[in-house]
């Protein structure tokens, strides 16, 4: 079996205004539907970032890579490629194509599941309205109340905040509000994106444990290795990262000045389902956590999402994902659907989805419109705020 061909189908998906500490999401998000075709007819799916982030040069240079290989020379084109983002990319479809050819689910062929539910965490936004049903979330209160939302619609277990939107004492008061309403069976997470000084972090941390709130962890709450090595030091909650150890280089640093108790794995980052399986092992060896980071994506990341999360022993924790926020998703048949916070390992072949051709090409045609052409959070937040700056640290 041999590719013949390299599709990559930009789209624009609509996003609710969600606020973070660099700003608001656009009205749409981007992404890069990737599908490779075979001699014997087949099709393997893919998705990646968006073509401000993955851009048509470096998926030309893919295709003169891949055309005329086997599904089966990943590796090969992993060390041709270079960028983890495009690699990750078109192992996630070789892997979709060899299991369509053999009948096996990518988990399978990924040494088969050690789980056959994934769990994830309710990402909990403060928020803009939008035409996105979920209303504004602008305040402690209004947080819970998102949650309350979120728990009866998802059964969700795990709330991840993320913060450095609100002044730390709000964020403080909102994470008491939710351990009050939800009790000590649900486990709380808290992501300011770096956005505090050092001292403010030690003072969100302490008022947190001295309030009876523990965190399952304190994500990124400042920033670089040597500021959360700084935190770490003083506090006893694990601090996380998605935003300081991104890179194989990043790991020998952070181990060594003691920085993080957990790392944030993301398929789409780190070069691909395998490359976060090795992540896995790494962060065993030194006693670390693995977990899984999340951006806006649509159903072929979920699907690999779950099949990366079924397989790597340590990753027992929720993940995070920002499916629930997605108003429609592009799978043949419809959405994945939340049972008790989880969802189960799609059974088909590959990756176990099919596409619904009409809703790509519906976001294909936005994207051509140019409703959004790159991601500038801070952008979208000076047309709501004229005077908004990203400034860091902001507190």
């Amino acid at each position: 079996m041999r590719i013949t061909a390299l599709e990559a189908i930009p789209v624009a998906v609509p996003d609710p205004p969600l606020r973070n500490s660099w700003g608001v999401h656009a009205p749409y998000f981007l992404r890069t539907i990737l599908r490779l075709r075979t001699d014997e007819g087949l099709t393997g799916l893919s998705e990646t970032y968006g073509p401000d982030a993955v851009t048509p040069l470096e998926l030309d240079r893919a295709r003169q890579v891949v055309v005329g290989q086997r599904p089966s020379d990943v590796q090969r084109f992993a060390l041709r490629l270079g960028s983890p983002a495009i690699s990750g990319a078109i192992e996630v479809a070789c892997l979709d194509l060899i299991g369509r050819a053999t009948g096996s689910r990518v988990c399978d062929l990924l040494g088969g599941p050690v789980r056959d539910r994934v769990a994830f965490s309710a990402y909990l936004f403060f928020k803009y309205a939008g035409e996105d049903g979920w209303g504004v979330v602008g305040s402690p209160d209004e947080m819970v109340g998102l949650a309350d939302q979120f728990v009866e619609r998802f059964g969700f277990t795990t709330l991840k905040v993320k913060g450095g939107v609100l002044p730390p004492l709000q964020e403080i008061d909102t994470m008491m509000l939710l351990r009050r309403r939800f009790g000590p069976d649900v486990a709380l997470r808290l992501d300011p994106n770096a956005v505090w000084s050092v001292e403010t972090s030690l003072r969100v941390a302490y008022e947190l444990g001295r309030s009876g709130v523990w965190l399952e962890y304190l994500e990124d709450p400042t920033e670089g290795i040597a500021g959360m090595a700084r935190v770490r030091e003083r506090v006893t909650m694990p601090l996380a990262t998605n935003m300081c150890v991104t890179r194989w280089e990043d790991i020998a640093p952070a181990v060594d000045a003691r920085a993080v108790d957990v790392i944030l794995s993301d398929h789409h980052a780190w070069g691909g389902l395998r490359a976060c399986q090795d992540l896995g092992r790494i962060c065993a060896t030194f006693h670390l956590g693995i977990g899984m980071h999340s951006n806006s994506h649509l159903g072929i990341s979920m699907a690999a999402m779950i099949h990366l999360a079924s397989v790597v022993p340590t990753m027992a924790a929720a993940s995070d994902t920002h499916y629930p926020w997605l108003t429609k998703d592009i799978l043949a048949g419809g959405p994945f659907r939340f049972d008790g916070g989880t969802l189960s390992v799609p059974a088909g072949p590959g990756l176990g989805v099919e596409l619904d051709d009409e809703q790509v090409a519906e976001y294909h045609e936005a994207y051509q419109r140019g409703v959004v052409r790159r991601r500038d959070d801070t952008a979208e937040a000076i047309k709501r705020e004229p005077g908004w700056l990203p400034i860091k640290p902001r507190w």
